[in-house]
């Protein structure tokens, strides 16, 4: 069975982790009415999407 032969320094692990944080969503500005929405979605505040009304809205 493999066994380490030297411990892991806390700087080696915590670089080896540097890409686990958490991000956040990526977001776009929606070219109809400028709310921020997620990219290839239909825009929740307009309907909007690829250059139409996509889904109706009410309100």
């Amino acid at each position: 069975m493999a066994v380490p032969k030297k411990k892991t320094s806390q700087a080696r692990r915590d670089q080896r982790r540097s890409h686990h944080a958490i991000k956040g969503p990526n977001v776009v500005e929606c070219p109809q009415c400028g709310s921020m929405r997620i990219p290839h979605r239909v825009c929740m505040e307009c309907g909007y999407y690829k250059g139409r009304t996509a889904v109706a809205v009410e309100g």
